[in-house]
């Protein structure tokens, strides 16, 4: 089977954390079997017509068996090049954005396959409208990478990011500059818990799994989450989570030791945060509430989705 993956996220050399995980779904399918080809073009609004005449030119001279856009807006470009038969991922903010959500739910609606990083994604949330059910409606997420985050003793990680090793440190993994993952409330926790809070940002996905390690607890203080993969990777490595309640945050997080899944409120949330500072604090069975979610079993799914489709009728 050839399929053309359409997105504009995807890491680079700038860039090398945007869409990692679209990167890691796209290599565990190669490592299945399926050969897969990359169509990728810059982020930005400008970028997107002129997207849809360079797919059109290729699929002129190239054929493939099966199409897969990741992110709402990609979708279009594929769907306006007459990319077909069509997957498209939606990831949550295609869907829950003033202006892209409402062109997400109608592309939803004319491709063969509308599927969610989770099932949150399919469901209303506040005033905002989750992705239509339709016909070929499916949950495929990309899956976290096992083998990159696993558990590491939090003096080693500590002595390799130049951190004390008796500090008190919160981990904020998400990109500040997005408000929806709302950095203010993580900043706010950390002040009233008298930690230091390290971000994310732009950090090298090969030295996330140090960051996760080397913290006594990772905030998730989002608004909205399409599916949850910071919460799954401290998991992975056995990191206490504190994370509202978005996503696969409660299905999987809900009732763990050593996790609070509940609706922000900074004086819980900073009492909960204090109590594993300067602790040994592990989630025990952190671990193992993540392995269903790796990269390769959610490969697995996605190329089940691909199969079904492209079988005869």
């Amino acid at each position: 089977m050839r399929v053309l993956v359409v997105t504009n996220l995807y890491p680079s050399a700038e860039r090398p954390r945007l869409g990692r995980f679209v990167h890691d779904q796209v290599e565990a399918m190669r490592a299945l079997g399926t050969e897969v080809e990359l169509f990728s073009f810059p982020l930005g609004s400008r970028s997107y017509l002129p997207a849809v005449r360079r797919l059109r030119r290729k699929l002129a001279g190239e054929s493939f068996d099966l199409f897969h856009a990741h992110y709402g807006l990609c979708g279009w470009v594929a769907s306006l090049a007459g990319a077909e038969p069509l997957v498209v991922t939606f990831h949550g903010t295609d869907v829950r954005h003033r202006t892209v959500g409402p062109l997400s739910r109608r592309l939803a609606k004319r491709i063969d396959v509308a599927a969610g990083a989770s099932r949150s994604i399919f469901e209303r949330e506040g005033e905002r409208d989750g992705l239509p059910l339709t016909p070929g409606a499916a949950v495929l997420p990309c899956g976290v990478d096992l083998e990159r985050f696993r558990e590491l003793p939090r003096a080693e990680a500590r002595r390799a990011l130049g951190l004390s090793e008796s500090g008190r440190y919160l981990l904020f993994p998400a990109d500040p500059a997005r408000p929806v993952k709302r950095h203010d409330r993580a900043a706010e926790v950390a002040r009233l818990a008298d930690a230091e809070l390290l971000v994310g940002g732009e950090i090298d996905p090969e030295r996330m799994p140090l960051w996760v390690n080397a913290a006594d607890a990772v905030l998730v203080t989002s608004e909205s989450e399409g599916f949850g993969l910071a919460l799954l990777e401290a998991l992975a490595c056995r990191v206490p989570v504190l994370s509202t309640p978005v996503g696969i945050a409660p299905l999987v997080a809900g009732g763990l030791d050593g996790c609070l899944v509940a609706s922000f409120d900074l004086e819980s949330w900073a009492g909960f945060a204090r109590s594993m500072l300067g602790q040994e604090s592990i989630v025990p069975a952190g671990r193992a509430a993540a392995e269903p979610f790796s990269v390769g079993r959610m490969a697995e799914r996605v190329l089940a989705a691909y199969e079904d489709l492209a079988a005869p009728a």
